[in-house]
């Protein structure tokens, strides 16, 4: 797999070494995205859970930026351990007191959306995931009755759709 360890040192700037170094250190980056212009949602996403644990790589939507680094940090520790978080299917165990779901994204949301993995991993050979948070009733947003003020803070990333993805 090719990565931007490869790269020689003449090629990276300060901020690209920074990077690398965190990922060298912890085994992955939490990159945070919050845009300015509110065209998009605030979102975060790892870089790193790949290359060593085979895992997607995960990108989170419309939580503060404390609260998405903290539940990366809690993935990469369960997938470290060994924990199974299948995509598609409820996750119990994810948030501390709620339900989630990670659900495949799409390459064609890789360009917008995970700048760092692409240029860490070489280009787009990495699968990527969305971790999706209930409103505060419990519900997804393709349930009936999810909180219309949240439905646009969580984009749907998947090819097909969230409920083509649902695993059966």
């Amino acid at each position: 797999m090719r990565t931007a360890f490869e790269l020689p040192d003449d090629q990276l700037n300060e901020q690209d070494r920074d990077f690398l170094e965190a990922i060298r250190e912890h085994g992955w980056f939490a990159t945070h995205v919050f845009d300015s212009e509110g065209k998009l949602s605030d979102f975060s996403y790892s870089t790193g859970f790949w290359l060593k644990h085979r895992f997607p790589e995960l990108i989170l939507f419309g939580l503060p930026r404390d609260v998405s680094h903290h539940l990366l940090w809690q993935v990469f520790r369960d997938i470290v351990r060994g924990t199974s978080l299948p995509l598609g299917v409820r996750l119990g165990d994810v948030l501390a007191n709620a339900d989630a779901f990670l659900m495949p994204v799409a390459k064609r949301h890789y360009e917008e959306h995970l700048g760092w993995c692409r240029w860490f991993y070489r280009g787009e050979d990495f699968p990527a995931a969305q971790l999706i948070w209930p409103d505060e009733a419990g519900l997804f947003p393709w349930e009936p009755g999810f909180a219309e003020s949240l439905k646009a803070i969580q984009p749907d990333l998947t090819e097909k759709g969230w409920l083509a993805e649902l695993a059966h």
